[in-house]
């Protein structure tokens, strides 16, 4: 998977029907500057690259970020995927998506953006691609689960996607401070 694509923050909405999710080429940026994205399959020789945006992008107060182990373990699993996010003629990484489809569902277990990137429409390029995937690989829905509060909420409201539930106290921050996750779903057409 090659993905070439301009910064976007076109809507996810389609006033002909339900909603439904493409990357847009060629669109601009939210600032005046173009920038192109590529999005590539990654692996675990790219932990360090994702590891660097997971810590500018998640405070650590909330206890969100994964550690490298834990991503490291994950991705022999079956249906697990890892899309790295460059962006530029340098190919720097800025962001990426975990996510593993199993038996018809799909679940993104995480999306980052690097702080000096975010608001760009990279974390919807990203959210596009795993949506897109999903469907490729045959889920019916697609679902994940956010710390209350977070501002990703909006993004993921605007894919489509609905909260149908709430994990009370699921993260913990080091400093014993505790936070709900909520639980969205989205389903999607095959």
């Amino acid at each position: 998977m090659a993905v070439r694509c301009r910064c976007t923050s076109a809507p996810f909405r389609s006033s002909a029907g339900p909603r439904r999710s493409s990357i847009r080429a060629g669109t601009r940026c939210a600032g005046t500057e173009r920038r192109m994205i590529t999005l590539r399959h990654a692996r675990s020789a790219d932990l360090d690259a994702v590891m660097e945006i997971m810590n500018t992008a998640f405070d650590p107060r909330y206890g969100e970020a994964w550690t490298h182990s834990q991503c490291a373990g994950i991705l022999p699993m079956a249906g697990v995927r890892l899309v790295l996010a460059q962006e530029g003629e340098t190919s720097q990484p800025c962001g990426f998506s975990l996510y593993r489809t199993i038996a018809g569902d799909s679940e993104l277990l995480l999306l980052a953006v690097s702080s000096e990137t975010q608001r760009r429409g990279i974390g919807r390029i990203l959210l596009t691609e795993f949506i897109n995937q999903s469907k490729k690989f045959g889920a019916g829905r697609v679902h994940l689960e956010v710390r209350d509060g977070n501002s990703a909420i909006n993004l993921y409201r605007s894919a489509g996607f609905v909260p149908v539930g709430r994990r009370r106290k699921y993260y913990r921050g080091p400093d014993g401070e505790v936070n709900d996750a909520l639980t969205f779903v989205l389903n999607v057409d095959i």
